[in-house]
């Protein structure tokens, strides 16, 4: 089938597909918008049901309190599209690493990668064994969301979850994993080939229990030199992108790649083979626009600090990354990183409000 059509297949059972034909640059009455980490702390309704669950992690693993969670913000916005409620690490959880959170230290892995023997014998997990639960509570979500508007499954990427798995956590410098990748390539291939098999199987995995488009969050890409990017991180994009289910149910299923600090690579990434490439907040999207042209649709990307400024700065620079893109196909508006836990909710409001109506002015303005 020529990609026109493929383009063009229909996705008549949403009642919303804005989000969806946005992916495949098509036209749209106005421009959709969803934010990253939409279902979280910010949210006084979703402190309720993490402080019922009892942690993170049992939040994490329990499909019916995940899709609660998922629907929460649907429930007080009109986004167009909801996002598995999950965490990036379930991945290398499930590789037996032994995720947990420590109070105020976010997210530690009791048995980092550390000694060779151990990168040897790393292998990529079932998605249907050790994360049964994510499939669940996919498909769970697509019951609950009911057709209202298309579910965006994800992962973490290879360099960003490898990053994780021989820091044991967060880092500031990138020491470990970096000392690794620029003394022992090999074995930082080998992490990164295992990883990328995992996290292809984890989003096809979501793909057949019901998402309908799939983002890879490269968070840590940004802190690697131009060579080490092309070698430890977009290498393995492209590996994930090319082995991702592209059509389901008669239907394209759009991905979405982002890279955190990426905007140098912008055109390189966009090459991958992804429907769509992320930007964070640092990049003037109608630069970026020019820049890929119609290869890509483009999603973001507005500073998320915004939010904490008054409703009427916050109209206005949703406005100033409206018009910065223009009136094109492929927008879908977000923020160029997650959403803070501090962010006022009725400043989402009026961001997700201004959004709406100011794109469908634009669609109209000749």
């Amino acid at each position: 089938m020529p990609e026109s059509q493929k383009q063009g297949l229909a996705v008549s059972r949403l009642k919303n597909d804005t989000f969806l034909r946005a992916l495949l640059r098509q036209p749209t009455d106005y421009t959709p918008v969803w934010l990253m980490r939409q279902a979280g702390r910010y949210l006084p309704e979703y402190c309720e049901t993490r402080k019922r669950a009892g942690s993170f992690l049992q939040l994490c693993k329990s499909p019916a309190l995940a899709c609660e969670v998922t629907l929460q913000p649907l429930a007080r916005y009109e986004l167009d599209a909801a996002i598995l409620f999950s965490d990036i690490l379930t991945v290398p959880d499930a590789m037996g690493l032994g995720l947990y959170f420590a109070e105020g230290e976010g997210p530690r892995f009791e048995r980092p990668l550390k000694d060779e023997w151990e990168i040897r014998n790393l292998t990529a997990p079932d998605p249907h064994a050790e994360l049964q639960y994510v499939m669940d509570a996919v498909a769970e979500i697509r019951r609950a969301l009911d057709g209202s508007v298309p579910l965006i499954g994800f992962s973490g990427s290879p360099w960003t979850l490898a990053c994780y798995m021989v820091e044991g956590g967060s880092s500031d410098d990138y020491r470990k994993v970096k000392t690794l990748a620029y003394s022992r390539p090999e074995l930082m291939h080998h992490i990164l080939e295992v990883t990328a098999q995992a996290v292809v199987k984890y989003l096809n995995a979501q793909i057949e229990a019901g998402a309908q488009a799939v983002m890879v969050f490269d968070s840590w890409g940004g802190v690697l030199s131009e060579a080490a990017y092309r070698e430890f991180s977009l290498r393995y994009l492209e590996q994930v992108v090319a082995g991702l289910i592209r059509e389901r149910d008669g239907q394209r299923v759009p991905s979405i790649v982002f890279t955190k600090g990426g905007g140098l690579w912008l055109e390189s990434i966009a090459a991958i083979g992804c429907d769509a490439v992320g930007l964070d907040w640092t990049m003037d999207i109608g630069r970026a626009r020019r820049l890929v042209g119609d290869q890509v649709a483009l999603q973001g990307n507005l500073d998320p600090n915004v939010l904490f400024a008054p409703p009427e700065a916050v109209a206005r620079e949703t406005c100033r990354v409206l018009d910065a893109f223009g009136n094109h196909p492929g927008h879908v508006f977000n923020l160029g990183h997650g959403i803070s836990q501090f962010t006022p909710p009725e400043n989402v409001s009026v961001l997700v409000d201004t959004v709406h109506q100011y794109s469908r002015s634009l669609r109209t303005a000749r």
